[in-house]
């Protein structure tokens, strides 16, 4: 992504409306919120990806000859708006939550404060890399959760909706909790560990099992996960894998990484009958794997039927969060600069009260129970707001604000979690590798509540407005009303 220029990736009325700002020589300062307004999947929580794409989609960001001329031929634009986009850059400032960090509904992962005409541009090509990142993200999360410590691998890449996706989305799986990726050329971008082992294709490829398996471990001696399901699994499949690993303890070979995966059949039934039949054969350390549309309900099913899998191959159902395939994200107009240096808030109303939006400059803190570490809630507040965690907290729900809770002084902490990562134009963030992010992924899951996590009815963490924000909206509220 980084040498492609994605200029024109973005939708047609982005563009018109530039133009009509260009006309009107309307080009405030703005600030516009991305964030979203429901967990995927009825979930408590999401992950947030997507931002080192983000980053350098902006620094690439320019209008090419080509791009011009084609604009020219659509016959909407006019000379003078095509000679300003041919000098067209972005001198905007860019905040985000870093990658990896857990997130929650109607907080800012990004926020853009630029120049209108070049905050209305950027608007799709954030949504539409934010979304499917933060998306397959969370899947990989919930994924990784139900496998309990298990490791799970990413190998939807052939069903994936294409090579962007397959390829992008196996970095964010992979932020969210997979150990690694069939992908290849994912591995190669994003420096991530790249895991598989062969098809049914090549055991039939050979004039029977045995064989394929006994050539397949001369090959890969340190890497010998064995595909036992193509003829019968425990009349042939499991004897056959039993016989080569013997041959191959017998010859000396120091038997490390390896195993057997299933992909048919009754994976709960399969996989106790071969544990059993491995560990009488002396194989105890062998890895048992399995694949076959797993998503994290299967996972969770059969860990509570008393599978003895070990390793999970998760393809469809994770790279296309099947159950969820959209992540809902949103691109609104928050302030608009006035003469004094300061910000003019901006509201939406709608008769859904989930659509109406907070207004004004803003960042949010996540606030931390002291003793334990988990999450209290965030706190969405004005950008020039401090707080003294010395001194007690009221916190309310901001669409039905009689309830309150009251955190002690010293009790907790906070932490800002909008970073800057666009300083007028320019990258002022470096992006850890993919694979320290899962790191701080996993450590930020560490932070949510159990009861957080659950995939039926979880307990959600709640997201409030500071009484500045909260007043302010009021106020415009009743002001629109009037």
């Amino acid at each position: 992504m980084s040498t492609l220029n994605l200029t024109l990736l973005t939708d047609l009325y982005e563009m018109t409306m530039m133009q009509g700002y260009f006309k009107n020589n309307n080009n405030h300062t703005v600030v516009f919120d991305a964030f979203y307004r429901t967990n995927p999947s009825g979930g408590g929580y999401a992950i947030c990806a997507g931002v080192e794409q983000v980053i350098e989609y902006i620094e690439n960001l320019h209008f090419d000859a080509d791009d011009i001329n084609y604009l020219r031929g659509l016959h909407i634009f006019d000379e003078d708006f095509l000679a300003y986009l041919a000098d067209f850059h972005f001198s905007g400032d860019i905040y985000a939550v870093p990658e990896g960090s857990v997130i929650f509904p109607r907080e800012s992962l990004i926020k853009v404060i630029a120049p209108i005409m070049e905050a209305q541009l950027v608007e799709t090509a954030i949504l539409n890399i934010m979304n499917h990142q933060c998306l397959i993200a969370t899947k990989a999360a919930r994924v990784c959760y139900a496998a309990e410590g298990d490791g799970v691998m990413e190998f939807g890449l052939r069903r994936a909706q294409g090579p962007d996706s397959g390829t992008y989305g196996a970095r964010a799986a992979i932020i969210g909790g997979c150990k690694g990726t069939s992908n290849v050329l994912a591995g190669q971008m994003f420096d991530v560990p790249v895991l598989g082992t062969h098809a049914h294709s090549w055991i039939m490829s050979f004039p029977n099992e045995y064989t394929a398996f006994k050539e397949y471990a001369r090959l890969y001696p340190n890497a010998c996960t064995l595909l036992v399901d193509t003829y019968d699994t425990l009349g042939s499949g499991i004897p056959n894998a039993i016989r080569v690993f013997t041959e191959m303890r017998e010859a000396g070979i120091n038997l490390t990484n390896y195993g057997i995966r299933m992909d048919s059949g009754d994976l709960a039934y399969l996989s106790k009958k071969v544990r059993k039949m491995l560990d009488d054969a002396g194989f105890t350390d062998a890895i048992i794997s399995a694949s076959n549309d797993l998503d994290e309900y299967l996972i969770q099913s059969l860990k509570s039927q008393g599978a003895t899998i070990t390793s999970w191959g998760v393809g469809t159902n994770l790279i296309t969060s099947k159950d969820c395939p959209a992540f809902g994200g949103v691109y609104k107009l928050a302030a608009i600069a006035d003469d004094q240096g300061g910000f003019i808030p901006k509201i939406k109303l709608s008769e859904n009260t989930e659509k109406v939006t907070n207004p004004g400059n803003k960042t949010f803190f996540r606030i931390y129970d002291k003793e334990s570490g988990k999450i209290k809630a965030d706190l969405i507040c004005l950008h020039d707001e401090t707080f003294d965690t010395d001194q007690d907290m009221k916190l309310f729900d901001p669409n039905e604000p009689w309830k309150k809770t009251t955190l002690p002084g010293g009790s907790y902490t906070m932490k800002e979690m909008l970073v800057p990562v666009i300083c007028q134009g320019k990258r002022v963030y470096d992006t850890p590798p993919v694979m320290e992010i899962q790191k701080i992924c996993n450590q930020e899951k560490e932070t949510l509540w159990e009861e957080n996590k659950r995939f039926t009815n979880p307990s959600k963490i709640h997201v409030d407005l500071s009484q500045k924000l909260y007043d302010m909206k009021q106020s415009l509220l009743s002001e629109m009303s009037r």
